[in-house]
């Protein structure tokens, strides 16, 4: 663990902003931070720096994104055919498979350095669900856990009509996190039919939007997730 131990965060919302975009920023952020873990090591225990954690969320012009152990198979159109639904394709360096992203969506990127707080991935995954079971549940949803897969679902006891309303897929490196979850609010769900969501052909996917019967401001919906991250973190706001 970290000899100096940092639980202050920052966060950011960087509103609507091309997958490349962010995906450039958040890799700056995550070396930055790896940078001073490794400056660390020729520093003397008086001398440690604290590392940062920082958390944006955004949302994206549609996209379609393939973590590395994904399949090209579950992309479900050809390469000329994502002008026509006004989407582009990229292969990432998160781990999982392949998922959407796009408006009415909050997509979350936590660069966490997991020193500050615990070193198990698992347990960084389950909090970051269960932030977002808390919020569904500020609407009045019931939304839990599948054993053996990602994600937060709707009806996850019932195995056929369970229907996920919230993706996972992180990448880590000496503790530092990158990637993060992709929470449907007001998206537009049609476009999941273009792909194998996380390669799961036999689940729906849902949106808040959908459950609720209407649409939601999604500033609210940030405002409430914001939170609770900072509650199963035990953050302190910067």
């Amino acid at each position: 663990m970290n000899s100096v131990q940092n639980r202050k965060a920052s966060f950011t919302d960087l509103g609507l902003i091309d997958y490349q975009q962010a995906w450039d920023y958040q890799t700056k952020l995550f070396q930055e931070t790896i940078s001073v873990k490794t400056e660390n090591r020729s520093r003397s225990a008086d001398e440690q720096q604290p590392t940062n954690n920082r958390l944006l969320f955004c949302e994206h012009p549609h996209v379609f994104t393939l973590g590395k152990s994904g399949k090209e198979a579950n992309l479900l159109v050809k390469d000329d055919e994502l002008e026509s639904i006004q989407a582009r394709y990229y292969r990432i360096n998160r781990g999982g498979d392949i998922t959407y992203h796009g408006p009415g969506q909050i997509v979350g990127y936590p660069i966490f350095d997991l020193e500050n707080f615990f070193t198990d991935i698992h347990k960084y995954m389950r909090l970051l669900e269960e932030a977002v079971i808390q919020t569904l549940a500020e609407y009045g949803l019931h939304a839990g856990r599948i054993s053996g897969l990602t994600g937060v679902w709707i009806d996850a006891e019932n195995e056929r009509l369970a229907r996920k309303i919230c993706a996972l897929g992180v990448k880590t490196s000496r503790w530092v996190t990158m990637h993060g979850f992709a929470f449907n609010v007001n998206t537009d769900v049609r476009y999941f039919d273009y792909i194998v969501p996380c390669g799961i052909d036999d689940k729906a996917v849902t949106s808040l939007e959908k459950e609720i019967g209407r649409t939601e401001d999604i500033g609210n919906v940030k405002a409430i997730l914001k939170e609770k991250i900072k509650e199963q973190f035990k953050l302190e706001w910067i």
